[in-house]
């Protein structure tokens, strides 16, 4: 079969800065932070009490009680993102195909909420026995596992685990089912939820956990800043339509953008220090499967964590492949760093990106770093501007990169 177009219908998203695709775009144009310190019993014995949090995110309001007690809260924002994203796309799932239809999910730590709560339980309550549901809940296909169910797809449902660019990679790979013609439309994102005692305590071991800005704590995440100290946490998802392009014409739905280009590489050096050539290698990976070149970009949602290591790296390997010209910006600066569920924010901002014909800035961008010198649009966003085509970096801890361009039809 030849290559079919693949389009994106349907958008979906809960995130520290607003849970509807709208109130996300609209809160990084104006440069509001959603990091802010964890209300949590266990916060005074963290180093690292900020986080990219939902505060206002109620289960019950989604999912009956007995159902939500059934679901770790990484499964809980996936469903949910979901539901947006069909709502968003117009889908009649009742008329649907659904054998050709199908899920693609991200995440990096799975039911992690479940892992802990098991581990408290047994080591801290002497308890001898767990919840029955604590495996369902806490594998890593859950929430995929009850996305299909829930909305009764019974095509291709897979997981991706790569770290931060597992929602990328999802997605890209979500948009080859339809290309080559296994699917029709894909449900494809990711989601996280890993604000627990243990698995912040394990980052802190790591040593990449921003310093918190004392007189402006919301301003913690500082991309491609002198004066930048690490990454902030987050949690939340990002699910998006995916479907045939000749399909989504003939049933009238309003297009974001088309997915164009995919690469994914792995740098093969180090498990923890991104390259510049790895990097490098995945941008011109997507480049090359979308036929265009740099200078057709009117804008790149960089990885941008903030840590001192990624951000030159990431510059570099942006200047090698697309030169000085192209608008970048971290919103991560905002939102925080979902891990697994980040690459589908962000590609969900990109999407808005286009819609709305603006270009969000990189917040907190005071003290410019002389090693990190691209125009990263800093402090405040630019609307009325071209946004044609757009590309959207992950870049993860093992070495994988997922890298996405988009296209307004």
């Amino acid at each position: 079969m030849a290559n079919r177009r693949v389009v994106v219908t349907g958008l979906g998203i809960l995130s520290p800065v607003g849970n509807d695709p709208e109130t996300f775009f609209a809160n990084l144009m104006a440069g509001k932070s959603g990091i802010k310190r964890l209300e949590t019993e266990f916060v005074g014995e963290l180093d690292a009490q900020l986080a990219g949090w939902i505060t206002d995110f109620d289960p019950l309001a989604h999912f009956v009680k007995n159902k939500a007690a059934t679901m770790d809260r990484v499964t809980q924002f996936a469903v949910a993102a979901s539901q947006q994203a069909i709502a968003d796309a117009g889908l009649d799932l009742e008329s649907e195909d659904r054998e050709r239809m199908g899920v693609y999910l991200g995440t990096g730590m799975g039911g992690a909420a479940s892992i802990e709560e098991g581990y408290v339980r047994l080591y801290r309550e002497n308890a001898k026995r767990l919840k029955p549901f604590t495996v369902l809940m806490a594998m890593n296909n859950a929430a995929s596992a009850q996305v299909a169910l829930d909305f009764g797809l019974t095509g291709p449902d897979l997981t991706f685990c790569t770290a931060c660019s597992s929602s990328s990679v999802a997605i890209g790979e979500a948009t080859r089912q339809i290309r080559h013609g296994y699917t029709d439309v894909m449900l494809a994102g990711g989601t996280e939820a890993l604000l627990t005692f243990g698995t912040i305590k394990a980052w802190e071991a790591l040593r990449t956990l921003a310093s918190e800005d004392t007189e402006h704590p919301e301003a913690s995440c500082k991309p491609f800043s002198a004066n930048r100290s690490g990454l902030v946490l987050g949690e939340g998802a990002a699910m998006v339509i995916l479907e045939d392009m000749e399909r989504a014409l003939a049933r009238g739905a309003h297009i974001y953008a088309e997915v164009i280009g995919y690469g994914s590489s792995n740098d093969s050096s180090h498990i923890t220090q991104p390259s510049v050539e790895g990097q490098a290698r995945a941008i011109r990976r997507a480049l090359d499967e979308a036929g265009i070149t740099p200078d057709q970009l009117d804008y790149i949602n960089a990885h941008g964590t903030g840590t001192k290591l990624n951000d030159v790296t990431e510059t570099n390997a942006i200047k090698q492949v697309c030169g000085t010209g192209v608008p970048v910006s971290s919103t991560k600066s905002m939102h925080g760093h979902l891990m697994g569920a980040a690459g589908a924010v962000e590609f969900v901002a990109c999407m808005m990106a286009i819609d709305k014909q603006a270009l969000p800035p990189t917040a907190h961008l005071a003290q410019p770093d002389p090693e990190c010198d691209l125009d990263y649009i800093p402090n405040v966003g630019r609307e009325n501007v071209k946004v044609d085509t757009v590309m959207s970096n992950s870049f993860a801890f093992g070495g994988t990169s997922g890298v996405l361009i988009a296209r307004k039809v």
